[in-house]
Formats: C-alpha cells, sequence, structure tokens
C-alpha cells in the first residue's frame, strides 16, 4: 500500500515537472523569434495556457513584463506541496 503511494506521488511529481518546464520554454520562447505554427510551440501552449490563463486575467502586465508566469510558478509550487503532503 505505501509503495502505491509513493508511485502515485512520483507520478504526480512528474506531471509538475512537465509544467515547469513548459512554462520555463514559453519564457525562453517569449524572447526569441520562433514559429507560432510548429508542433512542438502548440504543445508547450496546450499545456501552459490553462495554468497561465487565470493568472493573466488577474495580473495585469507591468510594464510592458507579464507576470503572470511568476505567480504561476508560486501557485504551482503550493499546489504541488500540498498534493504530495496528502501521501505523507
Amino acid at each position: 500500500m505505501i509503495q502505491d503511494y509513493s508511485i502515485l506521488a512520483r507520478i504526480v511529481d512528474l506531471l509538475f515537472n512537465i509544467v515547469y518546464f513548459a512554462l520555463v520554454a514559453r519564457v525562453i520562447l517569449s524572447w526569441v523569434p520562433h514559429d507560432p505554427f510548429h508542433p512542438v510551440i502548440n504543445l508547450i501552449s496546450q499545456i501552459t495556457d490553462p495554468v497561465l490563463r487565470p493568472f493573466q486575467r488577474l495580473v495585469p502586465p507591468l510594464a510592458g513584463f507579464d507576470l503572470s508566469t511568476l505567480f504561476a510558478f508560486f501557485a504551482l509550487e503550493i499546489a504541488r506541496t500540498l498534493i504530495l503532503r496528502l501521501f505523507f
């Protein structure tokens, strides 16, 4: 039974890591020119848009900088900590 929780916790942790790396990729892509129709770019957008949209509605850009990603990182870390604590 304990191993089942451990495996499930690892899967949850892996999913959070995927979202983190997708957010980092999206930030980097915002600094460089890229093809918005490339399949990898579309995948990154599909992963990150549901996470970023609520923060983009709440946090307006500040001096041209979109701070919604920063708030998304904080919220994801809080959610990750709370969810993983449920397993242990």
